[in-house]
């Protein structure tokens, strides 16, 4: 065998090997919820922040969210102080999604019972790659803005 041959087969292999690497799943989304909570309604409408961190090398999209608390739950996004509902938000790869007041959020409508403070409403955060995700939102005074303290 000459030099080539042997260079271009461990080339070939190292190659393979790598390759290989990339395939075993460290690829996907690693997704972790934080900072949930759900100022307690005034109305039949209720809104839900939180963060989706993503500490994987690989995006996903928040796709819908869905929670006992209502039939119609729609994730929304907040641009020149409009709000309009989209159909997925993206979770960044070594990023996070921020859901918070005044900004992108989940919508609650035809509340089935109004939450008070102090008590925990669940929701379940589905994504396009990930599997779901269930958060209980910590019911918070009306006015609560952890962004502000």
């Amino acid at each position: 065998m000459n030099r080539r041959t042997v260079l271009a087969g461990v080339l070939a292999l190292t190659t393979g090997l790598a390759l290989a690497g990339c395939s075993t799943g460290s690829d996907e989304p690693q997704l972790k919820v934080t900072g949930a909570y759900l100022p307690q309604p005034v109305s039949d409408m209720a809104a839900g922040f939180l963060v989706v961190q993503n500490s994987g090398s690989s995006a996903d999209r928040l796709t819908s969210v869905t929670s006992p608390l209502s039939d119609d739950v729609t994730i929304h996004e907040t641009k020149n102080q409009r709000m309009r509902e989209v159909s997925s938000f993206e979770v960044p790869a070594k990023g996070e999604l921020d859901l918070e007041r005044g900004g992108n959020h989940i919508m609650f409508m035809k509340l089935k019972q109004k939450p008070k403070q102090g008590e925990k409403v669940s929701v379940e955060l589905h994504f396009e790659k990930a599997d779901p995700i269930t958060v209980d939102l910590p019911v918070k005074e009306t006015t609560h803005n952890p962004k502000k303290q």
